[in-house]
């Protein structure tokens, strides 16, 4: 039968509801079934919009406000300028805040802006705090002391530190950060540990087991031994106290850094920001159909989503052991390949059903839109494979440790 009673949804309906209307017959409890599913369906979307009208409404009460100061307060415009202009371009955004007056040109002020501003995008703060050139370095220095972090625990003055700012995907911009944490802690807490360098190993070995235990991707999850045993000898050659670290650990499996997000679509919920993330086009493994999908790279894993709106991914590949390569594909200009030298590749997807299910990929063939996107891929692919280069730097800062001592 062609339709089933009256239905003002008709023109909305799933997918999988739309099977019924090429059936042969229905039962009356199928019948009814459908009935409620649709009704249930239409209580969803009058409830969704009467949300989206609450939040146009609010939004436009807050805008309306923010006028009214503007009107009355010329500073008030130039100050959401200057904040507005920030959140596009760091740099640009501040140069503004200064030559206006809205900011003095000092790195206490600067800092303090950063620091005390609502509204800031998070992602330019840390951008802005990591330029390896004055008077960005000084600023730095400056926006760390405004942390009060006397009496507090390694942990909970990470979770202070690591939520006022996002930390950028540069390696070298994370150890001045990190350096800049290290010494302001370690002055606000005297003796707690015998040198700044303690202070900095051990606080990215708390970020390292914060992602090991709560990334999905790390299969492997370290235990409370395997945290002790890897932080032995670090307090100048000492042992640091086992009940020390039995506490942090402890206390980063119950609760997981919180870091700020960019914005609600942003998929980046590990610690560090991705490597590089956009479309590409993926072939299937079983049907070699070409879907396009929104991909991440992080953490040695390439994930991808249908939409930056997705928070679930539908697919995971972890790199590790894997090879990249250009693809020569008649149809498919600038393709690249990752493949395995050891047979099917070990990742993981979700079914049509939402299922996890292994992935049936010997390699996987994806094309970009451009030849440089292509050549940009596979070489932050062929970094990811290659190298962690976080856990380079701590290993880099043990060993300096270890030669001082």
């Amino acid at each position: 039968m062609t339709a089933i009673g009256l239905n003002p949804l008709a023109d909305d309906r799933d997918e999988s509801l739309q099977v019924y209307d090429n059936a042969a017959e229905m039962t009356e409890e199928e019948e009814k079934e459908l009935a409620e599913i649709r009704r249930r369906k239409a209580e969803l979307k009058q409830d969704i919009q009467a949300l989206k009208d609450e939040i146009r409404a609010v939004t436009a009460e807050m805008e309306a406000m923010e006028n009214v100061d503007e009107k009355t307060d010329p500073k008030a415009k130039q100050a959401n300028t200057g904040r507005k202009k920030f959140n596009i371009n760091a740099k640009k955004g501040m140069r503004y805040l200064i030559e206006q007056g809205l900011v003095n040109d000092t790195p206490e002020d600067v800092a303090a802006w950063l620091y005390k501003t609502e509204n800031l995008d998070k992602t330019k703060i840390g951008e802005y705090l990591g330029e390896n050139e004055e008077p960005n370095l000084t600023v730095l220095k400056e926006f760390v002391k405004l942390h009060e972090i006397r009496g507090r625990s390694l942990v909970d003055a990470l979770r202070q530190f690591l939520w006022s700012f996002r930390l950028p995907g540069e390696a070298q911009k994370i150890d001045r950060m990190m350096e800049a944490f290290a010494q302001h802690y370690s002055e606000q807490n005297p003796g707690v540990f015998n040198s700044t360098d303690t202070c900095y190993v051990l606080s990215f070995s708390v970020i390292m087991l914060n992602t090991s235990l709560h990334n999905p991707s790390v299969k492997n999850k370290p235990n409370v031994d395997q945290f002790v045993t890897m932080n032995r000898g670090l307090d100048n050659g000492q042992d640091l106290p086992t009940d020390l670290l039995m506490s942090l650990y402890d206390n980063i499996k119950k609760e997981p850094f919180k870091v700020p997000e960019a914005d609600e679509n942003d998929l980046t919920q590990t610690f560090f920001n991705p490597e590089k993330k956009g479309w590409l086009t993926k072939q299937g493994g079983h049907h070699k159909n070409w879907k396009k999908r929104y991909f991440v790279l992080k953490d040695n894993c390439l994930y991808y989503f249908k939409s930056p709106q997705h928070k679930e991914p539908k697919g995971i590949v972890p790199l590790e052991l894997l090879q990249v390569r250009d693809a020569l594909e008649i149809k498919k200009p600038f393709c690249f390949e990752i493949y395995s030298n050891e047979g099917l590749i070990k990742a993981c997807k979700l079914d049509s059903e939402g299922k996890v299910v292994e992935g049936h990929h010997s390699s996987y063939r994806i094309h970009a839109d451009t030849e440089e996107d292509k050549d940009e891929w596979v070489k932050c692919i062929k970094a990811s494979i290659r190298r962690d280069q976080f856990y380079e730097m701590l290993i880099a800062r043990k060993k300096k440790v270890q030669k001082t001592h």
